[in-house]
């Protein structure tokens, strides 16, 4: 029940993005959040309605998130409005949608399915290895937000600049982007090999978990450094209309790196995760030639400009 909600957020925040507000969407979740945590004391202490509670609570959240935005939307002067007729199929504005949309919702599932594929190689291996490739992925997920809001971030910044016709300022964003991203990554990349044991012992008292968490964090976090970089270039891309450089660089990953190297290492070295974890970065390292290729092709070509 919530997907629609969910979506018509994404697309709002979109919109405001592509205005150039990133603030308003923060707001939007921020305050779905606040309601959230509210009405799960409300349906599972108070009324103690169990698992239905908390998806009903997530749902209606995510409900009140759409009303609020639609209503700033409405009444804040974005110079945008909304009519009956706003509703109805246009198919060329749904073709150049679906154009950039599809390769990106593509990409999205194929790593999330990538993402089970790994966890049943981990489950595989037995209880302990798989508590503890579920615990870092966790710790990954909350780690990746910087590297994968560059994806949106450049995407905006860099197509506002192109439909200005300044394609040096797009390619500046891009820059800049892999540099923040990049540092970001080195520096959370140290700071996990030094403290990752007491952050694995947060989640858990189990010290054959909390070994076997350390070697995989000490092989995957190495990936924090390359994703910003190949998120960064597939925003980049998407600017331009040609999402589906994001979507093939993340299949190659996917079928020659991610899911056969993590077996693989599962397989040949069943006594630690480490070379399992360095599987996800290995992979990211290919999207990252993949990327680097496709741009100097473009700039060969004179689709796009460099500063």
């Amino acid at each position: 029940m919530g997907i629609p909600f969910i979506t018509a957020y994404n697309i709002i925040s979109a919109i405001f993005r592509g205005m150039g507000d990133s603030k308003s969407p923060m707001y939007f979740i921020a305050i779905a959040c606040a309601a959230n945590i509210g009405l799960d004391y409300l349906f599972l202490g108070a009324w103690k309605m169990g698992a239905a509670g908390a998806a009903l609570g997530t749902t209606l959240s995510q409900t009140i998130s759409v009303v609020i935005s639609l209503a700033v939307i409405l009444r804040k002067n974005t110079g945008l409005s909304l009519k009956h007729s706003d509703f109805r199929p246009d198919r060329m504005m749904m073709g150049q949608i679906l154009k950039i949309g599809f390769p990106v919702a593509v990409q999205d599932g194929c790593i999330q399915i990538a993402f089970l594929l790994i966890t049943v190689i981990a489950n595989h291996r037995g209880l302990d290895d798989a508590a503890a490739v579920g615990i870092v992925e966790k710790i990954i997920s909350a780690l990746f937000i910087v590297p994968s809001s560059m994806l949106a971030t450049v995407s905006a910044l860099s197509a506002q600049n192109i439909g200005a016709g300044k394609h040096k300022r797009a390619s500046q964003t891009l820059r800049y982007a892999t540099i923040l991203t990049t540092a970001y990554g080195i520096v959370i990349t140290i700071l996990m090999e030094l403290a990752v044991q007491p952050v694995m012992q947060l989640f858990t008292p189990d010290a054959a978990v909390v070994a076997l968490g350390c070697q995989y964090m000490r092989g995957y976090i190495i990936d924090t450094i390359f994703a910003g970089i190949h998120f960064s270039f597939s925003g980049y891309f998407a600017a331009y209309g040609r999402s589906y450089i994001g979507f093939l660089h993340n299949m190659a990953a996917i079928v020659l790196l991610r899911v056969p190297g993590s077996y693989l290492a599962s397989r040949m070295f069943p006594e630690t995760l480490f070379p399992m974890g360095l599987a996800a970065p290995a992979g990211s390292l290919l999207s990252v030639v993949i990327c680097l290729g496709a741009f100097f092709w473009m700039k060969r070509r004179g689709t796009i400009e460099c500063a």
